[in-house]
């Protein structure tokens, strides 16, 4: 069914937690700690009215470089290249292993964003992400490289592999490394045995299991860290465009009202 006159669709991205650090570290946020964005309001609010109206076309997603092409001011679209800094998978194998994340990785197959997983894959700062357009702004941030970024969040949103494609490693990949970091059950037993020609003083010992009932024992789990959100996203896409309307706004005029919403949410933020 197709949508009544006037309306206008709203698209939404950094949704999930690792869609929305992604957002933050491109915005120059940095891992979602919502201070104040290093790019500037305008590009940010003109990027996401490029992202909404679909200028961004012909999105290719590769090992560490993504490539588009994006409708701007000019005649001709504008080539985006942007290269993103890839990980090693044997040292996020690694990793995962110290930080007691192994299992973690499985809930991959499931949709899910593992918070640790995440930590070890992310960018963590702009210098992981560098912008290359064919447009006047050579800022390395400019509307159709944002705009493209915006475009990389909403994959991410739909399938948390496109980050470990993107950041150069793979689920498959991940559990080979990490199954080359288990030790056999043969060199365990090897590791355990006592030497030829001599028998351990405890091999008639026996010792009963201890099971910590009450969890006396255990290690609180840390404090949760709720994503950042973006409400508009959240909201209602008719219902918010209805409000909007009741408010005296213009029906050409709500998608303007839509972007400086959300800029205005970012300066609460960011207060």
């Amino acid at each position: 069914m197709s949508a009544r006159r006037g309306t206008v669709p709203v698209r939404g991205y950094g949704l999930t937690p690792w869609s929305r650090a992604l957002v933050d570290v491109a915005e120059g946020r940095f891992a979602g700690d919502g201070i104040q964005p290093s790019v500037e309001h305008h590009k940010i609010t003109k990027a996401r009215r490029y992202f909404r109206d679909r200028h961004v076309h012909r999105l290719t997603i590769g090992t560490g470089r993504i490539t588009s092409s994006v409708e701007g001011s000019q005649l001709d679209p504008f080539g985006v290249t942007i290269e993103i800094r890839t990980v090693d998978t044997a040292t996020v194998a690694t990793l995962l292993r110290a930080a007691d994340g192994v299992t973690e990785v499985m809930s991959l197959a499931r949709g899910d964003q593992p918070s640790t997983v995440g930590e070890l894959l992310l960018p963590t700062e702009s210098a992981d992400i560098a912008g290359d357009c064919t447009c006047p702004d050579v800022s390395g941030r400019c509307i159709h490289v944002l705009s493209t970024l915006y475009e990389v969040a909403a994959e991410v949103d739909r399938s948390p592999n496109i980050l470990l494609k993107v950041m150069g490693t793979s689920l498959p990949e991940l559990l080979d490394a990490i199954e080359e970091l288990t030790p056999s059950r043969t060199e365990s037993t090897s590791a355990g045995a006592a030497p030829a020609g001599e028998s351990s003083d405890d091999e008639n010992a026996y010792t009963p299991p201890q099971i910590d009932f009450y969890g006396t024992g255990a290690t609180a789990p840390p404090l949760p860290s709720p994503p950042r959100m973006n409400p508009l996203t959240d909201l209602d896409g008719a219902a918010l465009r209805a409000a909007l309307r009741t408010s005296g706004v213009a029906p050409g005029d709500i998608a303007e009202a839509v972007d400086e919403l959300g800029d205005l949410y970012d300066r609460i933020i960011d207060e």
